[in-house]
This record gives structure tokens, sequence and C-alpha cells, in this order.
């Protein structure tokens, strides 16, 4: 092939729009309103093809460990997900396979044996606080989001969903808050912000940021020609 034919059809291929899904990440401190502004964005775009994935799922399986090792879990570490398979799945969905995502159970401290199965959509979310700490997952994204929130309010959001939904007492959750939740939002979260291409101030109240988003990610489905009328 001359250079010529070479150069333009390089130039064709680039000029051509990439058909794979958009991957958004959506980092934040515990409590700051990343699920629910993940949730405003695909409500807002619910006639387009978009999934939420929740890096939470990916807690790892504890099965074998005795449950008085279990409850010592660190869930604000890196190390307490299983990256390696969150990213292998999120690479199958590029490839619009689907996958079975699993499901952990906060009470047994360990992964379900069930799974729900994940369909390939045009464009997934990626939530969790610490999807932007990793490298490998930072490289997958095509855009990448924080949710700024003052600490007194994230803590007290933390306390409400950790009784309600995780059977937890309130002076349990306090002590974790203070001797791990907070060193660890210090050392991993809040750094992770400098990776973002947004920060969005007030998590789900700010709707004007949420908006901007929307119209952001219809923007590159144009561009990809993904966009669904």
């Amino acid at each position: 092939m001359d250079n010529k034919r070479w150069t333009e059809e390089l130039h064709n291929s680039l000029e051509q729009p990439v058909s794979k899904p958009i991957v958004i990440g959506l980092a934040g401190g515990t409590g700051s309103g990343k699920t629910t502004v993940a949730k405003r964005i695909v409500t807002s775009l619910k006639e387009q093809s978009i999934v939420m994935i929740a890096q939470d799922s990916y807690y790892k399986d504890q099965a074998q460990m005795p449950m008085e090792e279990r409850v010592k879990t660190n869930y604000d570490h890196p190390f307490a997900f299983d990256n390696d398979l969150l990213l292998v799945q999120i690479k199958q969905l590029l490839q619009y396979q689907p996958i079975q995502v699993p499901i952990y159970n906060f009470k047994e401290h360990t992964r379900s044996k069930e799974t729900i199965e994940v369909k390939p959509k045009n464009v997934i979310i990626l939530e969790g606080i610490l999807v932007l700490e990793d490298e490998r997952l930072r490289e997958l994204m095509d855009m990448k989001l924080f949710v700024d929130t003052a600490a007194d309010v994230r803590i007290i959001r933390r306390m409400l969903r950790d009784i309600q939904e995780r059977g937890r007492t309130m002076g349990s959750v306090v002590e974790q808050y203070l001797s791990i939740v907070r060193p660890m939002h210090e050392q991993f979260v809040e750094p992770s912000k400098k990776y973002a291409d947004i920060i969005i101030p007030e998590g789900g109240e700010n709707q004007v940021a949420i908006d901007l988003m929307v119209t952001k990610i219809k923007s590159i489905l144009k561009k990809h020609e993904l966009l669904q009328a």
C-alpha cells in the first residue's frame, strides 16, 4: 500500500465515529449523592440505552473467612474491591456482551450466590467511591465525574443508610466513620478527585450540573452515532 492511500485510509478511520458503549465514571465520598446523581442521569436519558453499574456490587467474596474476620473488613480501602472482575465485566459490556453482576450481602459480609444479569447498553455509568482511584478503570472511561459534598452531610446520609439498609447501630456507624471512613476518604477518595473531568458540588441537589451532564452525554452519543431519537 502506497503512502498516499495509507494516509487517506487512516484519515477516514479517524473521521468515522467509534461505535462502542460510552463509559462514565462517577466517584465521590460516602454519602455524597453519587447514586442520586447517577439515577437522575439515567432518568433524564430514559429514552436512551443506558445502564448503571455500582462498584459496591464488586466487594470481594469472603465466604472462606470466619465471621469474626469478615466484620473487620475495611470497605473503604481499594483492596476491598474485586476490580479485576469489574474490569473483565466492563470490557465484556464494551463488546456488547451480557454480564452476571455479583450481589453483596452486607449483613453476612460476603458475596451472595445469586447474580444479576446485566445486558449491554450504549451508556454505562460506573458509580462508586473509588472508581477513579484505579488507573485501569479510568482508562476505560470517556467521562470522569466527582460528586463533592460537605463531610457533615455525608456522615448523616451514611448513618441513615447503614442503619436502615445494612442493619448497623448508630454507635457502630460513628465508630467506623471516625476510625476508617474518614481516614480512607482523605487517603484515597479525595485524592482521586484530581482525575475528574467535572466536579459536581452538592450531589443530586445540583440539577444544573446534572442537566449539563445529560447534554454532554447526548453530544457524545450523537458523535458516536448512538443517540436514539
